[in-house]
């Protein structure tokens, strides 16, 4: 027999943890490409240093934002069907 535990605690947490990705994460890391975006056309900012930030530093950083954003909705879809079926099993959903 599997153990089926679910806590106030852990009720907590994943909420907690489903409010911080929903209440703003996912739109910062949409404004921190927005701005990157911005910083990356010559028109707005160029230079020697503006041109290493367009050539390597952003589309770096754009990448790996972007894939934490989705493994972060990833993470907060997965915690409610945990969360759902916590309530489920325990009889209280």
């Amino acid at each position: 027999m599997t153990r089926v535990l679910s806590t106030e605690e852990a009720k907590i947490a994943i909420g907690e943890i489903q409010r911080i990705i929903s209440g703003g994460l996912t739109d910062d890391i949409t404004q921190l490409n927005t701005q990157g975006t911005t910083l990356s056309q010559p028109n707005v900012w160029d230079g020697a240093l503006a041109a290493q930030f367009r050539s390597s530093t952003w589309p770096e950083t754009k990448a790996a934002l972007d894939k934490a954003k989705q493994e972060l909705e990833e993470l907060r879809d997965q915690l409610q069907k945990i969360s759902q079926n916590i309530m489920t099993a325990g009889g209280n959903g």
